[in-house]
């Protein structure tokens, strides 16, 4: 009986899950804009540093030239950066990311949060306003980390000569110019536009599917729907975005370790270098450790976000209580 009333009522297309404020599964209200940075500069900062191995390993997959990793096997690269420089070598970089992450993850989500609320038009299904409102945060966000993520990578390769983060910073200044730290951002944003879009899309239907698989235990169970409506969401952008990643890889390493230079940067160019030297599947280089690394990022990413928002409602809802008394 409890089965055909909870499926009467989702054939009801006014019906809207009534869950308590305090608990609820879409986007929380009344957080004042510095507290969606704030969660997501934190879920941001865990979800990169937990994942920065894999990361790392994927760069070295995606660099071309005479770089040490000439195979795609992700087992050969582990084993060439282990035998070559050791464990520590796989967070080699992770300063630069530490600085990078933070900032630009606080302008994603307050950046996705507030253009969602103005395109959804107050309606929680808008699919087609979700994948809008993560483009415009990958656009903005991007702006803040390209320069931090090509540091990243430089130095995630091994023999890159650079000392730190901030000896590279400098030396790139001086050699290469202020543009070479947005020589990707072009392909950065192409890449990253289609990868929210169907992130966020993704997340908030997944989101939206499995609470109403089981809506009596949706609160309970909201940190295992967070977790894995993220997983869902971010290895179904990463496999689909991989070639372009590839790509992006390339300008940010380019005459690194003996990685190739690009004489215009186009992605054009990049794509028919990387098709001349390692055939099309030179494209996918990386894909399986993209998508490890995007699959449980994204689910400690929304899961940490969505919980730090609810600790901040409900300091918003003390504080307002307090008030009121």
């Amino acid at each position: 009986m409890a089965t055909e009333a909870a499926t009467a009522k989702f054939q009801n297309p006014d019906f809207r899950p009534d869950f308590h404020p305090d608990i609820s599964l879409t986007a929380h209200d009344g957080l004042h804009f510095w507290q969606f940075m704030i969660a997501g500069s934190i879920a941001g900062s865990v979800e990169h540093m937990a994942m920065f191995p894999v990361d790392t390993i994927k760069t070295h997959m995606q660099a071309l030239g005479s770089c040490p990793i000439k195979s795609v096997s992700v087992t050969h690269a582990v084993r060439s950066i282990l035998q070559s420089e050791g464990p520590s070598a796989l967070y080699r970089g992770i300063a630069a990311m530490g600085l990078g992450a933070g900032p630009a993850h606080a302008v994603y989500f307050s950046v996705y949060e507030v253009c969602k609320k103005y395109f959804s038009g107050n309606n929680p299904n808008n699919s087609i306003a979700h994948a809008v409102s993560g483009v415009c945060a990958t656009v903005c966000s991007d702006a803040v980390f390209t320069p931090m993520d090509m540091v990243k990578q430089r130095l995630q390769l091994g023999n890159n000569a650079y000392k730190g983060v901030w000896d590279c910073v400098k030396r790139v200044l001086r050699e290469e110019g202020f543009g070479a730290f947005y020589a990707s951002y072009r392909t950065t944003v192409l890449m990253n536009a289609p990868f929210t879009a169907v992130h966020f899309a993704t997340y908030e239907a997944t989101k939206r599917g499995l609470v109403e698989i089981s809506p009596e235990s949706a609160n309970d169970e909201r940190l295992v729907v967070h977790a894995t409506a993220g997983a869902a969401a971010g290895a179904l952008a990463a496999s689909l975005t991989t070639p372009l990643d590839v790509v992006k890889t390339q300008l940010q390493c380019q005459g690194v370790c003996g990685c190739d230079r690009f004489k215009t940067g186009s992605i054009g160019d990049v794509i028919r270098t990387i098709v001349k030297k390692d055939g099309y599947r030179g494209l996918m280089r990386g894909w399986i450790p993209r998508m490890l690394f995007h699959a449980p990022a994204a689910s400690i990413c929304w899961s940490t976000y969505e919980a730090s928002k609810a600790f901040f409602q409900e300091l918003n809802e003390q504080s307002n209580s307090g008030m009121v008394t």
